[in-house]
């Protein structure tokens, strides 16, 4: 019998370490704290959220770029309606820009990027997220330099 429950535990516990295989990272806007998943590669960025059917209500996707730039934003094979948060170096917020699913139309920085935080759409409305804000938890994350 303790051998069966150890064997059903083993199984469990590996089952639920590779349920989630994605590593996100704590951030806060506005007294939210945010688990975001970073886009920091070519490829990562590149893919951002394409083919996903959902998003966690306090989950998004922080795109890291190499330098900061007018960058922009579109929506091929992203099946969720999304916001985007531009932000300056320091975690400010320059704009904050909706997107539709499924469409080529670009969104763009009003300033120069360092990153772009995506979100639910309407997550930053709702939160009262404003130009100037600022994302805390930049300088923890992975090669953060804030």
């Amino acid at each position: 019998m303790n051998r069966i429950l150890l064997a059903l535990l083993t199984l469990m516990c590996a089952a639920s370490a590779t349920a989630d295989p994605l590593l996100t990272y704590p951030v806060r806007l506005r007294n939210e704290t945010v688990r975001v998943e970073l886009a920091n590669t070519q490829e990562t960025r590149m893919t951002g959220l394409m083919y996903r059917k959902s998003l966690g209500e306090s989950s998004g996707m922080l795109f890291v770029y190499e330098q900061p730039g007018p960058w922009r934003m579109w929506m091929k094979n992203t099946l969720i309606p999304l916001s985007v948060a531009f932000l300056d170096t320091r975690g400010r917020v320059l704009n904050v820009e909706d997107m539709e699913p499924e469409t080529e139309t670009a969104h763009g920085a009003l300033g120069a990027a360092a990153y772009a935080l995506e979100m639910n759409q309407g997550w930053f409305r709702r939160h009262r997220v404003r130009a100037g804000d600022k994302v805390e938890g930049l300088d923890r994350l992975p090669g953060g330099n804030q």
